[in-house]
């Protein structure tokens, strides 16, 4: 730490330090405002399903431009041995994973439920409900803890606290304004944090654009595209990138209660397929800038040496590139941006934070809480219940932060491969209880855990094949044993249990496959450039 501040400036003015503390109160002073218009369950997790599609997408957008974005996505590109603008690639998969979930989710929208899992109980049984909630809770717990971890690690670094101190400043007010307003404030929240991270990178973007020569890019560093089908140890080829992306999205966007919570919180179906439609052509652009960004200060770092020789060092005593767009914030900005900017950052981390605690919250009490309430419970009882469970899902998160410290070579590198491991198998599990009939409880669970264990056997036996191709390899397998294993449903049954399949708006699908081919073709032509 003290030769990291010898290097470069770290100490943050007065001035840097008010814009923070401001940002904070008026995160506060906003959740005591919305708070108002908390008066049950359905306001707390879904926000009454009063709020705008436009808010929606910009909040689902904002969870994803996280801090691990923000650092990673420039790291990758400029600096990862390996990495470049093929992270482009994964993009591509987004439009097509939204397109997907327009037939997903509308049939189970109109269910009018709040947990996503909830459709499950619906067509197959409370037991596979509570099994698909019982993995996302296990999941999700363990992800926001080392969102915590590394969100905490880079901003104690950054305004040199101690990491007890860097938790306590981003739980406090997240934990303050999730707990009052719930998702009514995590959505304004997100779009607010989502205005001054782009703000923060569109700026940055311009300071670094009249300071450097392009023309000193490496070339490997602009290739976007790379024909690899990712079964000889190339992670990030183009197929397995595009194909098991496809299937990571869907299950993230449609089956992560994260995610799918604003799906649900939508006024109407066409307000759903705007909120995905929107998600699948405006996510590009940011992530393009933050690749920008890292090829900027790629080219920065060649001309000014000690950015890079500034980098604190990992428990490998290896540079930490993740903290290269800090540490050229501290280096070239003065008072005030470098405040604007360290807001940027906690607003980010903030971002993930609140959905996933608000979402963590929505599935203990829908899921496991509600069905112990009589039908006609006192509505603010199940409000208190779900901002308990807030707080202490916070706990559980934060002190799972201070264990990640001790595994965090472990935790960190496997926890997105641990999730592509069950999000194939979910997704199929929801496809399976949404279009398939005659599907039994004990059929489905025995589908979901075949495919679990056959992504286990990929992975310990096929160590060359991509993980991005357990998503795929996941949701074949457990949907296929579902389909083939069913049984011809009673008519009277299927009557019973028959469920909304009507397709969404036409304009919908043409629109997202044209951000698809646009999409493309920027890759194309970045890579021609």
């Amino acid at each position: 730490m003290g030769k990291f501040c010898l290097k470069i400036r770290c100490v943050l003015l007065a001035l840097d330090w008010a814009v923070i503390c401001a940002y904070l109160l008026g995160l506060l002073a906003l959740s005591f405002y919305l708070s108002r218009n908390q008066n049950s369950a359905a306001d707390y997790f879904l926000g009454g399903r009063r709020m705008s599609p436009s808010a929606l997408a910009a909040s689902t957008i904002a969870t994803q431009c996280s801090t691990n974005s923000l650092l990673g996505a420039p790291a990758f590109v400029g600096f990862v041995t390996g990495g470049g603008m093929i992270w482009l690639q994964y993009e591509l998969a987004v439009p097509l994973a939204m397109l997907a979930l327009l037939w997903l989710m509308l049939p189970a929208r109109r269910y009018g439920i709040t947990s996503v899992y909830e459709i499950l109980e619906i067509r197959l049984g409370r037991h596979t409900r509570l099994t698909a909630a019982a993995c996302f809770l296990l999941f999700r717990g363990v992800a926001t803890g080392v969102t915590i971890y590394g969100s905490a690690l880079v901003i104690s670094l950054i305004l040199e606290l101690d990491m007890f101190a860097a938790v306590l400043l981003i739980m406090t007010g997240t934990l303050v304004y999730d707990y009052l307003a719930g998702m009514s404030a995590v959505v304004i929240s997100d779009v607010i944090q989502l205005i001054l991270l782009l703000g923060a990178v569109v700026f940055s973007l311009l300071f670094i654009g009249d300071r450097i020569d392009w023309q000193f890019l490496a070339v490997e560093r602009k290739q976007t595209l790379i024909n690899d089908w990712g079964f000889t140890g190339q992670d990030y080829g183009f197929w397995p990138m595009l194909i098991g992306g496809i299937f990571l999205y869907a299950a993230y966007y449609g089956c992560d209660q994260s995610q799918a919570q604003r799906i649900l919180a939508t006024r109407s179906e066409t307000d759903t397929a705007k909120v995905l439609l929107w998600n699948g052509i405006f996510r590009f652009p940011i992530v393009l800038m933050y690749c920008f960004l890292g090829l900027g200060l790629a080219v920065l770092a060649t001309q000014d040496p000690l950015i890079v020789g500034a980098l604190p060092e990992t428990s490998s005593g290896e540079k930490n590139l993740n903290l290269v767009f800090p540490v050229f914030v501290l280096r070239y900005f003065e008072p005030g941006f470098i405040g604007l900017i360290m807001v940027g950052l906690i607003a980010a981390s903030m971002s993930s934070i609140d959905s996933a605690l608000n979402s963590l919250s929505a599935v203990t009490v829908e899921d496991f809480i509600r069905p112990h309430f009589a039908p006609d419970s006192d509505p603010k009882k199940l409000l208190l219940t779900g901002r308990l469970c807030t707080l202490l899902w916070g706990l559980f998160a934060v002190i799972f932060a201070f264990q990640v410290e001790h595994i965090a070579p472990t935790v960190l590198e496997t926890v997105n491969k641990v999730g592509s491991m069950v999000n194939g198998p979910l997704l199929a599990l929801i496809c399976s209880a949404v279009f398939l009939r005659g599907l039994t409880q004990p059929l489905a669970l025995l589908a979901f855990g075949l495919g679990l264990t056959t992504n286990l056997l990929v992975a310990f036996y096929l160590p060359a094949v991509s993980w991005l191709w357990w998503n795929v390899v996941g949701f074949v397998t457990t949907f296929f044993i579902a389909a083939v294993a069913r049984k011809s449903p009673h008519p009277s049954a299927e009557a019973a249990g028959s469920i909304d399949l009507s397709p969404p708006p036409r304009r919908f699908p043409p629109l997202l496959l044209t951000a698809f081919f646009a999409i493309l073709g920027v890759c194309l032509a970045l890579q021609a450039a």
